[in-house]
């Protein structure tokens, strides 16, 4: 049945347009007429700036446990892992599906309408499958659908516990969990999973540290052809140095040389690359993920996204460890932190961004259909407030400017999934008390 939305003004990329009908069917926007200057009556009104639904286009929800708990204390993103192997120890099946479904009800709640679940959490303690080898991967989907947002499951090959100058060290520990035993393992496991309305299945290898070059890269990205396929890439650069010394190759070029790069690929990450690599991602048309809450948490460093994207790289955005759930923070951190790498200002337009956080993030997650307003497009988007602290003063026209470089996720008043109201008025309509559900599946993620 149509629904019809009048928004008080929304992003038709690459304007803010005042007075906007738009109007929704069987999930689809159906009709988008500018120039109404009141609601109709019948119409729902939506007021603040309207803006394509976003992607959230790399996820580990498990590690939203994390927040705060890892805050304490120095180290490195080698001795936060061990905080991280502690929750992933402690999840079952019906842990996992509340933990998640909290976490995509607070990115519902932030404006997120689809989210890329990096997913390695796969078996239980010591490695046993589940009755169901792909429970774990199941409840994130039934969360995602509990929770009314769009998922990709990005099911992950991990085989290896690390790489050294010494080559891969085996799986160990919690770590356990993560494997199949191999790539024929994993596809047998992977190849079960079933797409659905709200539901995508992609692959992922986890990174050259935990996939080697005899696993099989090219079998992996075979097996995903035509589907989402990612991997975390040069995220530190001990792992660039142990794959020089191994393989003579950084990551991105032993990648490449198996035919793994390409329009349907993601590198996430990517913050220690070669001029070599660069053109090697941008020149296949690899979409790269930025996270830059995350990299700059973990103290990853700041990756390379405006040279990335003038060699022909897409750029989508995520909020990977969960530090904070905000995609407006991670797109203006894209630019603030080239500013401190660089001494200048203006590397990136707010449309640039809203495009990374909204249409680029959804195609790198295999929903091309989705993130822009426009009739034919998936009927998911979310509006801004305009009159809060951060965001009352410009005027509308600077909406997309105000939204990048000011807003946060606590802005966000209403977000439609399907065309469906998810979060109206700031309120989570099928997550009643999110914050107690946050809070209580984190209680029993988290060690005593």
């Amino acid at each position: 049945m149509p629904v019809t939305y009048w928004l008080e003004h929304a992003w038709l990329d690459p304007a803010v347009v005042s007075g906007v009908l738009l109007t929704a069917d069987g999930g689809r926007i159906t009709e988008v007429r500018p120039g109404v200057p009141a609601p109709p009556p019948g119409a729902e009104v939506l007021r603040g700036l309207t803006l394509p639904g976003l992607a959230d286009a790399h996820s580990h929800a498990f590690h939203r446990a994390l927040r705060g708990a890892a805050q304490t204390g120095g180290g490195t993103f080698w001795t936060w892992r061990e905080t991280m192997y502690a929750a992933a120890g402690r999840l079952d099946p019906d842990s996992c599906f509340a933990l998640a479904r909290a976490v995509y009800a607070e990115m519902a709640l932030a404006g997120i309408t689809c989210v890329g679940e990096f997913h390695y959490l796969h078996h239980q303690a010591g490695g046993r499958p589940y009755a169901d080898p792909n429970a774990m991967g199941e409840a994130l989907l039934a969360a995602a659908e509990a929770a009314g947002v769009r998922i990709t499951l990005l099911d992950t090959v991990y085989l290896h516990g690390g790489l050294d100058h010494g080559g891969h060290r085996p799986l160990a520990g919690v770590q356990l969990r993560f494997g199949d035993g191999g790539t024929d393992a994993w596809y047998a496991r992977w190849s079960r999973l079933k797409p659905s309305g709200h539901a995508r299945i992609g692959a992922a290898v986890h990174s050259v540290r935990a996939v080697a070059e005899e696993d099989g890269y090219a079998a992996v990205a075979e097996a995903a052809a035509g589907l989402p396929l990612h991997v975390h890439l040069s995220e530190q650069p001990a792992e660039n140095a142990a794959c020089l010394a191994v393989y003579g190759r950084t990551p991105a070029r032993l990648l490449a040389d198996h035919g793994f790069w390409g329009p349907n690929s993601t590198a996430v990450h990517a913050t220690h690359l070669t001029e070599d690599d660069i053109a090697l991602l941008g020149g296949s048309g690899t979409t790269v993920c930025m996270c830059p809450t995350t990299e700059r948490d973990l103290a990853d460093g700041i990756g390379p996204a405006p040279a990335l994207h003038r060699a022909g790289s897409p750029i989508s955005l995520g909020s990977d460890s969960h530090a904070v759930i905000d995609l407006f923070e991670e797109a203006r951190a894209t630019e603030l932190d080239e500013r401190l790498r660089t001494g200048t200002r203006g590397h990136w337009t707010a449309a640039e961004l809203l495009r990374a956080a909204a249409g680029s993030g959804h195609a790198s997650l295999g929903w091309p259909e989705a993130g822009r307003l426009a009739p034919g497009a998936l009927a998911d988007f979310t509006t801004v407030a305009l009159d809060t602290v951060r965001t009352a003063g410009p005027p509308p026209r600077l909406g997309a400017e105000t939204a990048v470089f000011a807003a946060t996720a606590a802005d966000v008043r209403h977000t439609v999934v399907a065309g469906r109201p998810v979060v109206r008025d700031g309120r989570h309509l099928l997550v009643e008390d999110v914050p107690g559900a946050l809070a209580a599946a984190v209680a029993a993620a988290l060690p005593d």
